[in-house]
C-alpha cells in the first residue's frame, strides 16, 4: 500500500500529476527493493521508473537512500527527467505535500546539486519561487530557512557548476530580509532565518561581488532596504568609499551597477507560479471596465494580511520589467499595464509600503539609457500619470511629486545620472510615441501648479539637450 503523498481534502479531486507518480510506484513497487533487474529499460519505461522512484524517495523516508542509489544505477539522461519532475512537483504540488514529503523534496534536491543533474539549477530556482514574501506562516519560514541553508551548504558545488543560480539566491534572500528583519522583533522563529540570509548574502557581495554586478540596478534597489542593518550599512561604506575592497576589477562604483538593467527573470523570483498565471490572466484576458471582481479575487488571495502588502512592489516591478503585452493586446480593450498598478497604489496601506511600490514603478526611469533599457519598463509610469488626469488626479500629483523627490534626492552623488536617465525616459516616451504631447500635465488646471511648473521647467532642458545634440559641428 502506497503512503500518502498530499494533504487532500475529501472534496478535491486526485492531482493528475500525483497520481500519475502513485500509479508508477504502484506498479513498479517490487521492482524497487535490491536486487535491481538489470535490463536495459526502453524510453517509455525509463521515464515510468523514475516516476515510481521519485514518489519512493518522498514517501518512504526509510528508503530513500536504496532509491537514490537506484536512480544512480539507471540513470541515462543525466537526471534530466527526474529533475522535471521534481521541478513539477514543486511548482504544483509542494503546498499539498505532507510534511515529511517535504522534507525528501528538499533531501533529493541536495542530492541533485551533488551529482550536477541536468537542470538542478532550475529546480532551485522554482524552490526560491515558493518562498512567499510577507507570509509568516511556519511552513512558509520552514521551507525559506531550508532552501537558504542548501544554497549556504551546497556553495562550493553551485559556485562550480552554476554560478550563476547564487545570483537568484541573492536577489531573492535580499528581498525576503527586508521582510523578515522587519518583524523579527517579535516573532522569536526568524532570529535563525534572519542571521542564516544575512550571512548568505554577505557572502555573496563580500566574496562574489563580480556575480553581483551581473545582477544589475535592482541589487541597489533592495539594498536600501536593509540600510539600518550593521551589517549592510559596512557594505554601503564600501560600496561608496572604498569600492576597490570587493576585489573586482574595474569595478569603481555604484554607478555601474545602476548602468545595468536587471534582467526580467529575477523578477519572476518573488511571483509564486500561481501568482504569475493568475496575474497574466488579469493582464490578457480581463477587460477595462470588468476587472473589479477578479482585482477583489486576487486581493483576497494574495494580499489579504498587513503583511502581505509588501508583495505589491514586487508585482509592480513584475508588471513593468517582466509581463510586455502583445501590440494586439495594447490595441485591445484588456485591461492594461497602468490600470493595474494604479489598483495595487490604491491598496497599499502603510506609507513605505507606497514608497517601495512608488519606487518599482520609476526605478528605470532613474538611469534608463534608450541603447540598452526597455520603453516597455517605463510605459506605464507616464500612461499612470496621463490617464488618471483629470477623474483620478490625486494619483498624477502624488506621482509626479514622487518622481522629483527621486530626481533631488535619491543619490546626491549621482544626480546628473538621474536627471540625465529621466529626461532620457521621458524623451524616449515622446519619441516612441506613447505618448504624443505633454501638455495635459503641464496645462491641466487640476494639477498642482508648483508642479506644473517643475514639469514644464524640466522637460524645457529635454528640448534644451535635443537641440545641442543636434547641432553641427564645427563651421556651418
Amino acid at each position: 500500500m502506497a503512503a500518502n503523498l498530499l494533504r487532500i481534502a475529501t472534496h478535491e479531486a486526485e492531482n493528475q500529476l500525483a497520481l500519475s507518480l502513485r500509479q508508477a510506484f504502484l506498479l513498479l513497487e517490487s521492482n524497487l527493493r535490491p536486487p535491481f533487474p538489470l535490463t536495459i529499460p526502453t524510453s517509455e519505461e525509463y521515464q515510468v521508473l523514475n516516476c515510481a522512484i521519485l514518489y519512493g524517495i518522498l514517501t518512504q523516508p526509510h528508503h530513500a537512500k536504496t532509491h537514490i542509489k537506484h536512480l544512480h544505477a539507471v540513470v541515462s539522461d543525466g537526471y534530466a527527467f527526474f529533475v522535471n519532475l521534481l521541478v513539477q512537483v514543486t511548482n504544483e504540488l509542494l503546498e499539498k505535500l505532507v510534511d515529511s514529503a517535504r522534507n525528501q523534496l528538499l533531501w533529493v534536491t541536495g542530492e541533485m546539486v551533488d551529482v550536477s543533474a541536468v537542470g538542478f539549477d532550475a529546480l532551485l530556482v522554482s524552490l526560491l519561487r515558493q518562498v512567499v514574501g510577507g507570509d509568516f506562516t511556519d511552513g512558509n519560514l520552514w521551507l525559506c530557512f531550508e532552501v537558504a541553508t542548501l544554497f549556504l551548504s551546497k556553495w562550493d558545488s553551485l559556485l562550480e557548476e552554476e554560478p550563476m543560480v547564487l545570483t537568484s539566491g541573492l536577489y531573492a534572500f535580499l528581498r525576503l530580509l527586508a521582510d523578515h528583519c522587519r518583524v523579527s522583533s517579535r516573532n522569536s522563529k526568524l532570529e535563525a532565518l534572519v542571521r542564516l540570509e544575512i550571512e548568505f548574502c554577505l557572502k555573496m557581495l563580500r566574496e562574489q561581488f563580480h556575480l553581483c554586478l551581473k545582477v544589475g540596478r535592482d541589487v541597489i534597489r533592495l539594498l536600501q532596504d536593509l540600510h539600518h542593518m550593521p551589517e549592510f550599512q559596512a557594505v554601503w561604506r564600501d560600496l561608496v568609499l572604498n569600492p576597490t575592497v570587493f576585489g573586482t576589477s574595474g569595478f569603481l562604483g555604484i554607478a555601474q551597477f545602476y548602468s545595468t538593467r536587471t534582467s526580467s527573470r529575477y523578477f519572476l523570483l518573488r511571483i509564486p507560479p500561481m501568482m504569475e498565471t493568475h496575474l497574466r490572466f488579469l493582464l490578457t484576458q480581463v477587460k477595462l471596465g470588468g476587472q473589479k471582481r477578479h482585482q477583489a479575487w486576487f486581493a483576497s488571495k494574495y494580499l489579504f494580511s498587513p503583511d502581505r502588502e509588501t508583495l505589491i512592489c514586487d508585482i509592480v516591478r513584475f508588471i513593468c520589467c517582466t509581463h510586455h503585452p502583445t501590440k494586439e493586446i495594447i490595441q485591445s480593450d484588456i485591461i492594461p499595464r497602468w490600470a493595474v498598478i494604479g489598483w495595487l497604489l490604491k491598496f497599499c496601506r502603510k506609507n513605505y509600503v507606497e514608497a517601495n511600490a512608488k519606487l518599482a514603478l520609476f526605478y528605470n526611469w532613474l538611469f534608463f539609457d534608450e541603447r540598452a533599457d526597455k520603453l516597455m519598463d517605463i510605459e506605464p509610469a507616464v500612461l499612470l500619470m496621463v490617464c488618471s488626469v483629470p477623474k483620478y488626479v490625486e494619483i498624477t500629483n502624488s506621482l509626479l511629486e514622487f518622481l522629483f523627490l527621486l530626481v533631488d534626492n535619491y543619490d546626491m552623488e549621482h544626480k546628473e545620472m538621474i536627471t540625465r536617465g529621466v529626461l532620457s525616459s521621458f524623451n524616449c516616451l515622446i519619441s516612441k510615441g506613447v505618448i504624443h504631447t505633454f501638455d495635459v500635465l503641464t496645462s491641466s488646471g487640476v494639477i498642482f501648479p508648483l508642479l506644473r511648473e517643475r514639469l514644464a521647467t524640466f522637460l524645457l532642458g529635454m528640448k534644451a539637450g535635443i537641440a545641442k545634440e543636434l547641432r553641427p559641428i564645427g563651421p556651418s
